[in-house]
């Protein structure tokens, strides 16, 4: 297998500074997803939160996002778009600054209600993050270009989440409680700044071969005063057109994914009893397989395209929380965490390019913003289901349905998507 992602010997000089710092935006977000991001709700676990109170962790932000989705679309619209991300991604990072003394300031229930409270607060500045960022890649990414760069920053992402939940794992194996997790909070922080100070070195360029953008057609019925208010602030016009089925499709696939997230730290700590090394280890051997996969995912989108990849990844997700139902020991646990990676690499390189491609690119920021709000609302949904679906039915028997609803979810995509 020829290993050629990084290689840019065949790119254009005007793209491979963009293409580069998007490597280690990734590749820096990366460490901070293999410490913080991975680790939060396993410590909120330990901290001795309920399954409600780790969905609150999500559903918070999730809730933020639904009311400011449309607001922060307009106003990326009106800017620089690099600029407006850049901020954007620092104002929300100098949140995983606040977690470090957390420890020192609160008792373990008042950690936990301060880490919901923060992530609240942090989803203020994440929200136009969250919508400018894809338009920022469209923008200095050509369409040629795409699957390429996405599965270079999936392997690159890897790497560094795997190196780096490895080095976390060690030392909250060997350092005191809580202490351990504030090294890590540390570590993912620098990381934060890191990604961000690479975000700020992307800038958007004009692909020569792609077609000048169609100007947006003007619609009489919406040229008077009254529609330039509702209308033009909403952008109710967006939904009848065919993104609606792409979001959607999107909806049920973000919904399906994200209802079984809350169960996961509960699960592999009280049931299969795992320390913090134990998850450490899996979640390297799963983004060790990301990595594998992601090297061939420009080659697999040229072949079938990024709809049926994502369709076809999206069902085959199923296998992560059904077999996570069954799994009785750590082995097992290792084993799913190897095979659960290909297709999450599979579908995470290519649903964010599927859904660009049925976005016309004058007008990405509000097509964004429906994205946005719709994503939000399957995870603050999703997030509260999930946990109480749990408490009526018990975990596993929850996971195993969770995994069926991707199935289902993946089956629809590919149908009406």
């Amino acid at each position: 297998m020829r290993f050629n992602l990084f290689k840019q010997s065949d790119i254009p000089e005007k793209y491979r500074s963009n293409f580069s710092n998007l490597y280690l935006d990734i590749a820096w977000y990366g460490v901070l997803s293999g410490t913080v991001v991975n680790f939060i709700n396993v410590y909120a676990t330990r901290l001795g939160a309920s399954g409600l109170q780790i969905g609150l962790l999500t559903a918070m932000s999730a809730v933020v996002n639904l009311f400011l989705a449309i607001p922060a679309g307009h106003w990326i619209s009106k800017r620089h778009t690099g600029r407006a991300v850049f901020w954007s991604s620092v104002v929300f990072r100098i949140g995983y600054l606040l977690f470090i003394p957390l420890p020192w300031l609160f008792s373990n229930q008042g950690q936990i209600w301060a880490l919901i409270i923060l992530t609240f607060l942090m989803a203020i500045p994440l929200t136009p993050l969250g919508v400018g960022f894809n338009a920022l890649f469209a923008e200095s990414v050509p369409e040629r270009f795409r699957a390429r760069v996405a599965g270079t920053r999936n392997v690159t992402f890897a790497i560094a989440y795997m190196f780096t939940s490895l080095i976390a794992g060690y030392i909250l194996k060997n350092a005191p409680f809580p202490g351990g997790y504030q090294i890590i909070f540390v570590i993912g922080a620098f990381g934060a700044a890191m990604s961000s100070y690479h975000i700020y070195h992307v800038t958007p360029v004009q692909d020569d071969t792609a077609p000048l953008p169609t100007p947006p057609t003007v619609d009489p019925d919406q040229t008077t005063e009254s529609s330039r208010g509702i209308r033009s602030l909403l952008r109710l016009d967006i939904w009848k057109t065919h993104f609606r089925n792409v979001l959607v499709a999107l909806f049920f696939f973000h919904f399906s994914h994200y209802l079984s997230s809350p169960l996961y730290p509960l699960y592999n700590v009280n049931v299969l009893k795992l320390n913090d090394s134990n998850i450490g280890n899996g979640t390297a051997f799963y983004y060790l397989t990301v990595l594998i996969a992601s090297t061939q995912l420009g080659k697999v989108v040229q072949k079938y395209g990024h709809k049926k990849v994502t369709g076809w990844g999206v069902a085959g997700m199923a296998a992560y929380p059904i077999m996570l139902a069954f799994s009785q020991n750590v082995w097992q646990f290792y084993a799913l965490s190897f095979l659960g990676g290909f297709l999450f690499a599979m579908v995470n390189g290519a649903y964010a390019n599927y859904m660009l491609e049925n976005i016309p690119a004058h007008d990405r920021p509000s097509h964004l913003a429906w994205y946005t709000i719709v994503f939000n609302l399957a995870l603050l949904t999703s997030s509260i289901i999930g946990p109480l679906t749990a408490d009526v039915m018990g975990l596993a028997p929850a996971l195993i349905l969770f995994g069926v609803l991707r199935i289902l979810a993946g089956l629809y995509l590919l149908k009406w998507g």
